[in-house]
């Protein structure tokens, strides 16, 4: 194992002696011999392992603890002294110490302790790599699109985001809603905390309470411990509420007072929760509307209306389809080890000329379906969707009416190509056909497709 290691204790021979045994095992090492040289190499070199004494000339290495753990939170510490007592090792695991070990009793436990450690530092070094990735994918950058109406989009949320302001996003379902969420959150000084989206149409009144805002054990039947919601979890975070529309009139005061006071009371509980957590929502409804009829509170509506961006729909912003289609042919042409490398021009047309009632994810549905049915190295229209093909035919009039039998012939064709390509696995071609499961059995005993 390699690594590099650094060695604080003011007894130069016992130095010595270690940085002779850790180098034997394949780690650099550094020394110092008090905290001001100590200072100097965690400046210099990126050090992953500080083996450190407990009392140095200048200072407490239990102390010093806590601050290689503020200023260098990748580094593990490990701490050792001539005389263990419990108060020094309790104190030091509060600073952030990886363990604490006895001078010569524990000597045979330096090398394990030294590897574990390393092992959770490799293990940091890995999460915050994945995080990285993650922030970079969920980043403005990586929004696609150059049409008017996208770049008004982002240049809004761009400013709004390192700001504390509410948002209120605006749009069709498929727009990308999230995808904006997750962008702003990671624009501003929260990126790094939780990010919490919860679809407030997916859940009944009395589930969405609950989920929102947790419950103490005993509040309800099968409440047999206490619960944490989604704005709890969001604490110094941002919580997402999409469709905030369909979210019951009785829960739009509990999150009022979550926005005006930054406080909420648990479902079975007296006292109020204090949370620190910014709020993003969506809706494809128009909430003034919903204020007028009475389904929205007006004063919620306002609070939420802090900051509106209106995201465009597909149709909108046609001249970015190819941008897009392009993107999600390469994401899935990874995803299946496809040869594929492109799109016909009558494929790139087809997708043009279509209504597309469900915005991006209608189309990367449709990327999706078209790679998985492509047996050559460029999407043709025979890889789209049947509704495609018979809107075509209909507006072309060398071919103006395809037979019932050759609908049917591509039906068969079309489905039985889906089902190679899940193995048989049913519920999945039904999915990526977008059709019921019974529809598909149906389907497939019509068509004897066994």
């Amino acid at each position: 194992m390699s690594g590099n290691i650094l060695l604080i204790d003011d007894e130069e021979k016992l130095r010595s002696l270690l940085k002779r045994i850790i180098s034997l095992e394949g780690f650099t090492v550094f020394e110092a011999g008090d905290l001001k040289a100590a200072a100097k190499v965690l400046e210099r070199e990126s050090i992953d392992v500080v083996l450190s004494d407990v009392k140095l000339p200048d200072g407490s290495g239990v102390t010093y603890a806590a601050t290689i753990h503020s200023k260098y939170p990748g580094t593990e510490v490990i701490l050792l002294t001539a005389y263990g007592n419990i108060p020094d090792g309790v104190q030091a695991m509060k600073n952030g110490a990886f363990d604490y070990i006895t001078k010569g009793d524990d000597n045979e436990k330096i090398l394990p302790l030294l590897s574990r450690a390393m092992e959770q530092v490799q293990l940091k070094k890995r999460v915050a790599q994945l995080e990285k990735q993650v922030g970079k994918r969920y980043s403005f950058d990586n929004i696609i699109g150059s049409s008017f109406r996208i770049k008004e989009a982002i240049a809004l949320a761009m400013k709004v985001a390192p700001t504390d302001a509410t948002v209120l996003l605006l749009g069709e379902t498929g727009t990308g809603k999230e995808v904006f969420a997750q962008a702003i959150h990671n624009g501003s000084k929260r990126t790094g905390q939780p990010f919490m989206p919860l679809n407030c149409s997916a859940f009944p009144k009395d589930l969405l309470e609950s989920e929102l805002f947790g419950h103490k054990a005993g509040a309800f039947t099968n409440a047999i411990k206490d619960k944490k919601g989604l704005i709890e979890e969001a604490h110094n975070g941002t919580l997402f509420l999409d469709e905030i529309g369909e979210m019951h009139i009785d829960l739009q005061s509990k999150l009022l007072r979550v926005l005006e006071n930054s406080e909420f009371i648990k479902i079975g509980d007296t006292k109020p929760t204090r949370v620190n957590v910014r709020i993003i929502a969506a809706t494809n409804r128009s909430l003034q509307q919903d204020v007028d009829a009475g389904k929205f509170r007006e004063d919620l509506f306002y609070r939420l209306n802090v900051f509106t961006i209106t995201l465009p729909s597909l149709n909108e912003r046609k001249e970015d389809i190819p941008a897009l289609a392009s993107h999600y042919l390469s994401l899935f042409a990874a995803k299946t080890n496809s040869r594929l490398t492109g799109m016909s021009p009558d494929f790139l047309q087809h997708l043009q000329h279509h209504s597309w009632k469900g915005n991006i994810r209608e189309l990367k549905n449709v990327i999706e379906r078209a790679v998985i049915l492509s047996e050559g190295t460029e999407l043709s229209t025979d890889n789209l969707p049947l509704e495609f093909q018979q809107s075509s035919s209909n507006s072309d009039s060398s071919n103006a009416t395809l037979s019932a039998f050759s609908l049917a012939s591509m039906e068969k064709l079309h489905i039985q190509r889906v089902l190679n390509h899940t193995r048989g696995n049913k519920t999945e071609a039904a999915r990526l056909l977008n059709i019921g499961l019974t529809t598909l059995y149906r389907k497939i005993e019509e068509y004897h497709l066994g």
